[in-house]
């Protein structure tokens, strides 16, 4: 049986890759050699996360031709077995015959179910050629959005039917309208028996007004539809009645989307300003890495054309030349796979591979022909010019290698130059985020837009097999340009503060309102929503070290699963002040070795467990969070002794609870102050800064007459308040000095 499934697996994939070789090569027909630019069509679909933008494409690829239904064995194959494990097979989810989500390639887009970085594809569709961008929703991958609005010539916002315009299509649409496109609107979910149109229409109009859109752009089209079931209309559906469910189970699968086809032809200007007889230049918008073909380096071309075996140049910001070579290979896009072309020209979205890039070449860097310049020379293309703007970076984070008692068990990346080179050659294709100098020589500040944003970075480095120590997120904060002084680490500061839009269930609604309030949180929207369904929506004010530790965990305990909290950057204002997160204390292992059931029981009274029995554990290890608020020391690998008078007697069972198990983003963002992160490719670790028990007590403050410091604050010892009083009373000669007097009376 094995045998044989193996056979049917193999012939499937030959198929498969027979099939789309020969539909690839006949969609390739359509775009060998120069396309006219009245041909060209650029759009990216920009939405809130959850939206339906993936899904959408899906849909666009599939009723163009594009994307081919799989065959009873190929979906057969792609089912998942027994031995899987569950969510493993994300990215084999087949719908109607057809492979979904088929945008998201990366491995932690399957894993996850979201959109992490911007992808190009293409579709025929009356012999015009549809450039589709798909974008990630949440506001962590924004520098995604802002990039590849350059490459556009419109865009397809899609808004939910139900809950409207939220803060990502806030965030999307602004850079939009700053670009000058002229965006159509497709309200998706519109089959929902929740879905409320005309309020929703009025929220967008609302919304366009309120980011300053010109009169073109006001004058937006709209359509209704459903990503999922494969229609849209430019009327809205009539919930309940079966006349409009019968027409669009009567069309055929290949028309339903034709209002939006036609909308994207009628409404998409082609690509213009344009100049096919000057010298070629591109600016590099996002860098991939080809097994086969080495490095390839998309973007749209703004002037001339481009040939197999050109040569090129490329140039930094500043004009200073970072690489070049003779173009080996120019790639579009038609639906999942690569179409090799001759020629490219202006207004075209290419991929080129041959191309050597030194140190400080990546994104932003402008490809030019050597040749045909003039007196004046070759000049970069000004980033400013063709891109959007990268709104700034909110949280930072320091990085340093593993230093921890298991350095180098379960990694092979482990110095700090391998480190440091494999980050700064993140930076260079990822926008949003900023690497700066740490404050040892072996360790580097990552600065980005959220706790999820660089999480994924160093989700991505484990999976590559590097270790390395982070420490807790913190706020990027800037000085205040209008402040007068001195200034401190707070005073005269401005920190990010996020627009938070939270959707919630009435009772739970105070709580929340509670604890973001303590976080510095300013409340300017409450508003009820359906009396019969009981969610509210409330808007606030934040600032952005506020939701660390938050959004995480805590906003999900107190909503008990049922709400939502969005965010996005809003702008910065003047520090807020301290902000006690009331945070329990932590139970570190004081002990090297294998935790047992039997000392993990009683620890139980004690806190939450992170770990299970049998786990490796190290002094300075945090292995779960304290009931109080002062941190404890545990031992959790005492072992039973096993004597001949215990082993007559009966022994009790043990039980442990499941432990709490945190995820890399979980654990950032409940990390305290004083704690690290240790990131292997098989272990998250949470850790104590310093690990000896006796210098963490003597920096902490907690032997001795000294000052004690624990998480409620400092207090003062009980020695020092003695010797503090018995000098006051020296000094104002107090009656009772001495101690016989005080005894006597």
């Amino acid at each position: 049986m094995l045998r044989c499934r193996s056979f049917w697996k193999t012939f499937s994939t030959v198929r498969s890759t027979y099939q789309a070789k020969h539909l690839t090569r006949g969609l390739a027909t359509a775009v060998e050699g120069v396309t006219p630019t009245e041909n060209i069509r650029n759009i990216a679909i920009i939405a809130h996360v959850d939206h339906g933008k993936t899904t959408l494409v899906d849909q666009l690829l599939r009723q163009s031709g594009t994307l081919k239904r799989l065959s009873a064995l190929e979906q057969l194959q792609l089912a998942p077995t027994s031995s899987s494990l569950a969510g493993t097979t994300a990215d084999s989810a087949v719908d109607g015959g057809f492979i979904t989500r088929v945008m998201d390639s990366n491995d932690l887009e399957k894993e996850r179910g979201i959109t992490i970085l911007s992808k190009c594809t293409s579709i025929m569709y009356k012999g015009k050629l549809i450039n589709i961008v798909d974008t990630p929703g949440h506001a962590d991958f924004g520098g995604e959005v802002e990039r590849i609005m350059s490459m556009v010539d419109g865009v397809a916002l899609i808004v939910d039917a139900t809950e409207g315009p939220m803060t990502q299509t806030r965030f999307v649409l602004s850079k939009a309208l700053q670009r000058g496109l002229k965006p159509l609107v497709v309200m998706n979910k519109a089959d929902r028996s929740t879905a409320r149109p005309a309020q929703v229409e009025s929220d967008l109009f609302d919304l366009f007004a309120t980011l300053g859109a010109t009169d073109d752009q006001m004058e937006y089209p709209l359509l209704y539809a459903s990503a999922k079931q494969g229609w849209a209309q430019s009327e809205p559906p009539v919930i309940g009645e079966s006349s409009s469910e019968e027409v669009l189970a009567e069309d055929t699968i290949s028309t339903r989307m034709t209002p939006l086809f036609d909308l994207i032809l009628s409404h998409v200007p082609p690509p213009t300003a344009l100049d096919r007889t000057s010298p070629f230049s591109m600016l590099t918008i996002q860098i991939e890495n080809d097994p086969y073909v080495g490095m390839l380096y998309l973007g749209r071309i703004h002037s001339g054309s481009l040939r197999v075996g050109d040569n090129i140049m490329a140039l930094d910001a500043d004009g200073n030349e970072c690489g070049g070579g003779k173009v080996k290979k120019i790639f579009s896009r038609i639906g999942m796979d690569r179409v090799e072309k001759d020629i490219a020209s202006a207004g075209e979205i290419v991929s080129i591979a041959g191309i050597k890039m030194t140190k400080g070449g990546g994104v932003n860097v402008s490809l030019l022909a050597v040749d045909g310049w003039g007196e004046e020379g070759p000049k970069p293309l000004e980033a400013s010019q063709y891109t959007t703007p990268i709104d700034p970076p909110t949280i930072s984070m320091f990085v340093y290698p593993n230093d921890a008692p298991f350095a180098g068990r379960e990694g092979t990346k482990l110095t700090s130059q391998v480190i440091r080179d494999r980050i700064y050659k993140e930076a260079e294709t990822n926008v949003a985020l900023k690497v700066l100098p740490g404050p040892t020589s072996e360790s580097l500040e990552l600065r980005g837009r959220g706790v999820l944003h660089l999480g994924v970075l160093f989700e991505t480095l484990r999976r590559e097999g590097y270790e390395l120590t982070i420490g807790p997120p913190k706020a990027v904060m800037i000085p205040d340009p209008d402040h007068k002084g001195p200034r401190t680490r707070t005073t005269g500061m401005l920190e990010p503060i996020e627009s938070c839009t939270i959707n919630v269930r009435e009772e739970f609604a105070g709580k929340v309102i509670e604890k973001l309030t303590m976080r510095k949180g300013e409340m300017h929207l409450y508003e009820n929503g359906d009396p019969e369904e009981g969610w509210v929506k409330i808007e606030m004010d934040v600032p952005a070290r506020g939701l660390i530790g938050y959004m995480a965990g805590e906003f999900k305990n107190d909503v008990h699963g049922e709400g939502t909290l969005n965010h996005y950057f809003k702008d910065y204002q003047p520090y807020k002040g301290a902000i006690d997160t009331g945070r329990n204390g932590s139970l570190i292992s004081m002990h090297n070795g294998e935790s047992s059931a039997y000392a993990m029981a009683p620890l139980q009274a004690r806190g939450t467990l992170f770990i299970h029995p049998q786990t490796n554990v190290y002094p300075g290890m945090v292995i779960g969070e304290c009931s109080k608020a002062q941190d404890l020391y545990v031992n959790p690998c005492l072992k039973k002794q096993l004597t001949n008078i215990r082993a007559a007697g009966a022994d009790e069972k043990i039980v442990i609870s499941a432990p709490r198990v945190m995820t890399l983003e979980e654990s950032m963002a409940y990390m305290a102050d004083d704690e690290l992160i240790e990131v292997t490719p098989k272990s998250i670790r949470l850790r104590k800064a310093i690990l000896d028990p006796d210098k963490e007590k003597e920096d902490g403050g907690c032997q001795g007459w000294l000052v004690g410091v624990d998480r409620l604050g400092r207090k003062v010892s009980l020695r020092l308040y003695i010797l503090i009083l018995g000098i006051f009373a020296v000094m104002v000669d107090f009656p009772y000095s001495n101690p016989t007097q005080i005894s006597t009376h």
